[in-house]
């Protein structure tokens, strides 16, 4: 991605990524896979844009099919299917709210029986609204944060356990917001620091049945839920704070969690937050 800052703008959420000034780099164009993932199958929620899209992609390319869960019909879901069947992988396709509790156990079983099985899970659905104060923040914009960025991640990854064995591996999406907090993204930034401890805890716990987990924490990083979430005068100065001075493009993203599914790359990782976050440097 260029140095140079996006425009002002906004969208209506959930956000679409052709809608977007510049567009993402987010189908990993020229991305050479090595069959690190040959015959695997993985669920990527949230994967019809943004990060989804381009870690469904690199799994493709690395020989992965893919099931990707996402909020709502449109043409980022078509979009991002072409692109992994043009890797010559399988691509399902599940829409619907992972707030809902039901809707995730339907989800991970329809992922399971359409691909024949689950061997990766990256759990990477999310919400956001920026409040100006804590007076802002509305009861139920917090039980919705929280239900999305959160309990699906628990929803989700409690119902594959079924279908998940030796050499599975679980991959969260948390954030920088996580680990250092956020003023206006209050409980945005409490559910990814929740989803920082859940990844620790389930290492732990799962470490016996030979499933890795860990967690990937990104700094700013430009896909569709930016323009459809932040005032449209934030929108432009959105990832300048990091010392590189822009926001990641997804496809700067991704490789990251091909390394934490690849058993050959990472057999010996787990419980980890990996931050790529622009060269920031955190405290602790």
């Amino acid at each position: 991605m260029s140095n140079e800052q996006p425009p002002p703008q906004e969208q209506t959420y959930p956000g679409s990524t052709g809608s977007m000034d510049p567009e993402p780099n987010d189908e990993m164009s020229g991305y050479v896979g090595r069959d690190l993932l040959a015959g695997r199958k993985a669920l990527i929620t949230g994967g019809d844009s943004g990060i989804g899209r381009a870690v469904a992609v690199a799994f493709a390319e690395e020989g992965a099919d893919v099931a990707l869960a996402y909020l709502s019909e449109g043409d980022d879901a078509a979009h991002t299917k072409k692109l992994v069947e043009a890797r010559g992988r399988r691509c399902v396709c599940l829409p619907g709210d992972l707030a809902d509790r039901d809707h995730c156990r339907r989800t991970v079983e329809r992922a399971a029986d359409e691909l024949g099985g689950l061997d990766i899970v990256v759990n990477n659905a999310a919400t956001q609204e920026p409040v100006g104060s804590l007076e802002e923040l509305s009861d139920e914009q917090w039980a919705r944060t929280f239900d999305v960025n959160i309990h699906s991640f628990f929803w989700v990854t409690k119902d594959a356990l079924p279908y998940l064995g030796e050499g599975s591996a679980i991959i969260n999406t948390g954030s920088v917001n996580g680990l250092r907090g956020n003023k206006s993204l209050i409980d945005y930034s409490a559910t990814k620091g929740a989803v920082h401890a859940l990844t620790y805890s389930l290492a732990q716990v799962l470490l016996p049945r030979g499933i890795r987990v860990n967690c990937v924490a990104p700094g700013p990083v430009w896909t569709p839920l930016i323009p459809a979430t932040m005032p449209e005068e934030k929108v432009d100065s959105f990832g300048a704070q990091a010392p590189m001075g822009r926001p990641a493009s997804p496809d700067e993203i991704a490789p990251s969690f091909v390394f934490f599914a690849s058993d050959r790359m990472s057999s010996y990782y787990t419980g980890e937050v990996l931050a790529p976050i622009g060269g920031e440097t955190l405290p602790g």
